[in-house]
């Protein structure tokens, strides 16, 4: 039977159930905003289902086998045979638990769930189509409506995905066997945790990048850092080099590349990862009923408020742009639903972090030293190898360091680049540092806990104002 046609009404639609779509609904519901949150496919969006949470449980575990494996300089002599069977069938379960957690809180904050495909027909109507067959649609009338329809991965010509020779992030955390080889287009953050992950697995990995280094946007320090630890792992470099084409070879597949020079190579292994970075996929719900034109990126222009260039039309994660992370997202739906209630709120892009789940882990907030150059600052450095750490050396990972960036007159702290286990967790503490508005004496006269990994931000803030104790300082 064919479900007609209905037609409900909302104060705010919200497009898209990812990081940014379903905190936008939630905290809508929180400030008494009758919200109605529809999703084509699972409640959590990339994030949760293929992207971030995913790809960091199969790193814990990979990391854990190297580790457990490499443990012999500390007496520990054992062999990790991992059940990648098991390992998947954990993951999933970690992400179900996480997206019916979504679920859930969305119905305990009052947001009416919609599964379906929605389209906008104009600046207040939308048609929402659910999926199989005979499940009909049905029409949405709104005052607002935020727009979180998320990225995709980029396709390169002549390597388009198959999902079975030529395979995207989400493809590769569905394997259910270790490939023997594998060959990755891309040197970016997702080409790099990946390829970390499968050569800690026991995968023989080899990265084209048509760039001269790994992971853009980063320095040569903390680049090099990374390299070197993928290459004693195994993983092969070719740089300067473009994917243009493939074709099976026996039971795998060769990728053929070209120098800017014209010079061709080919690289055969089981499989090839394609993994050059992310557009917006603001073409999945007919935004151009709304006015908007998206950008060549797929995505979608906003200002302070995640207002579009439409009044009443906001955009959050991914689909507003870089910088593509799920906690910039959950800021942007904040904004957004507070905006829509009335609320003066902003955001202040100042201080997002960014992380990369390589080893050694990387992450960094704010400005590093050529930036605050840049921007007019005269800046002071404070660094701590943590070759000095105690902790570090206690967990056999003393490679990389804490360096913190302020400005020489007033000691306010403007940026951090952290280097090594659990840099993601330690960046934080900067991230508030930069938030609040504190300075060097700030951090550096906290007490923190030893023996920690967190002692170095605050060795680095002592070493930025020369009095640092267990580092040389400048």
């Amino acid at each position: 039977m064919v479900v007609g046609d209905i037609s409900t009404g909302t104060e705010l639609l919200v497009v898209g159930g990812g990081p940014g779509g379903y905190v936008a609904a939630i905290r809508a519901g929180q400030l008494d905003v009758d919200v109605t949150l529809v999703e084509a496919d699972a409640y959590g969006g990339t994030c949760l289902n293929e992207g971030c949470i995913p790809s960091k449980a199969l790193i814990h575990v990979a990391t854990l086998a190297d580790e457990v494996e490499s443990a012999e300089a500390m007496g520990l002599h054992a062999r990790a045979d991992v059940d990648m069977q098991g390992l998947v069938d954990w993951k999933d379960g970690v992400v179900d638990q996480l997206t019916s957690g979504v679920e859930k809180l969305c119905k305990a904050n009052g947001v009416s769930l919609v599964e379906g495909r929605a389209e906008f027909v104009d600046g207040e109507t939308a048609r929402i189509a659910h999926g199989g067959e005979g499940q009909g649609s049905e029409t949405v009338t709104f005052d607002s409506a935020v727009i979180a329809t998320g990225s995709r991965p980029i396709e390169l010509p002549g390597v388009e995905f198959d999902g079975e020779h030529i395979l995207d992030s989400s493809d590769v955390l569905d394997l259910r066997s270790v490939p023997e080889s594998m060959t990755v287009v891309g040197g970016g953050y997702i080409g790099m945790e990946l390829s970390t992950m499968l050569a800690k697995l026991g995968c023989d990995v080899t990265i084209v990048e048509m760039l001269d280094d790994i992971l853009p946007g980063y320095t040569e320090d903390i680049t090099r850092l990374v390299r070197n630890r993928a290459e004693s792992l195994g993983v092969a470099f070719s740089f300067g080099e473009r994917a243009t084409g493939w074709e099976p070879a026996g039971d795998g597949v060769r990728l053929d590349t070209e120098t800017e020079d014209g010079e061709t190579a080919s690289y055969t292994a089981e499989n090839v990862l394609v993994a050059v970075g992310r557009e917006g996929a603001a073409d999945t719900c007919n935004v151009e009923a709304l006015g908007l034109e998206p950008r060549n990126d797929g995505t979608l222009e906003t200002d302070a408020t995640t207002q579009t260039s439409v009044d009443g039309i906001y955009a959050v994660g991914d689909v507003a742009g870089e910088p593509m992370l799920a906690h910039k997202a959950y800021r942007e739906g904040h904004v957004a639903a507070e905006v829509v209630a009335g609320e003066p709120s902003r955001l202040d892009y100042q201080a997002i972090p960014s992380a990369v789940f390589t080893d050694p882990e990387i992450g960094t907030v704010g400005l590093t030293e050529a930036e605050a150059e840049a921007e007019g600052f005269d800046p002071v450095v404070g660094e701590m190898p943590l070759r000095a750490s105690g902790r570090a050396l206690t967990l056999g990972a003393d490679e990389g360091f804490v360096r913190i960036v302020a400005d020489a007159e007033t000691g306010f702290v403007l940026g951090g680049q952290i280097v090594g286990p659990e840099a993601a967790e330690l960046v934080a503490e900067v991230g508030l540092a930069i938030e609040l508005g504190a300075r060097l004496e700030d951090i550096a006269a906290t007490v923190h806990t030893h023996p920690t990994l967190s002692e170095a931000v605050a060795e680095a803030a002592a070493n930025a104002r020369d009095s640092a104790i267990h580092t040389l300082n400048r």
